[in-house]
């Protein structure tokens, strides 16, 4: 299933200016945000027309910004409170206008990864690998970045915590996040047949008479 040409190259356009940018500002730590991951995914899934690929990506995204960041924004638009702590950093103007503008992506990402999964169908290996590249991504976030930039809240929900050992904490991350975010988004895809989408036909049968 291919997608538009123009889709393609918009993503990958938006995707060039947002590295160029955050570049210019030296915040390509910000890279290994689990939403950044999830938007380059997304463009290589585009051009590779790749069900994993997009599957991943659909599950690292669906709940994490196509609700709490959204929410998040939309209160903090509206009300000035942010119940997740996670879009502060868009009304603060310290923070570059281009990069808080580029930051919207996060509204919307998930669309676009659903219209995509719609199209290309559900790979159900998704769940297994996206959980492995989440965990090794939250040691890599914990390793090799600073405590305060809290990428991927490794550290702290919203802020680093104290209240427990940061293994202990960082453990916990790397089980619960994927229970919570994943696990839910990969059902309802299941229940909804979304696997069976775009599957050849052996696969289908194999997945008719599972």
């Amino acid at each position: 299933m291919r997608f538009p040409l123009w889709v393609r190259i918009a993503a990958t356009l938006f995707a060039a200016l947002f590295v160029t940018v955050h570049w210019h500002y030296d915040n390509a730590v910000n890279f290994l945000w689990l939403s950044d991951i999830g938007m380059f995914g997304a463009v290589a899934a585009l051009w590779l027309r790749s069900r994993l690929l997009a599957s991943m990506m659909l599950l690292a995204v669906a709940l994490s910004d196509g609700l709490a960041w959204t929410l998040d924004f939309v209160f903090g638009l509206v009300a000035g409170w942010h119940p997740f702590n996670a879009t502060s950093y868009m009304f603060d103007p310290a923070v570059p206008a281009i990069v808080r503008g580029l930051s919207l992506f996060h509204l919307f990402l998930p669309a676009m990864l659903v219209w995509m999964v719609h199209r290309l169908g559900y790979d159900r290996r998704a769940l297994a690998a996206q959980t492995a590249l989440t965990i090794g991504l939250f040691w890599v976030s914990h390793a090799m970045t600073d405590p305060a930039r809290n990428i991927n809240w490794v550290f702290g929900p919203g802020r680093p915590q104290s209240a427990v050992p940061g293994w202990v904490y960082l453990a916990a991350m790397m089980t619960a996040f994927p229970l919570m975010c994943y696990v839910p988004v990969h059902l309802v895809l299941i229940a909804l047949r979304w696997d069976r989408r775009g599957a050849p036909p052996a696969r289908r049968a194999r997945s008719e008479v599972r």
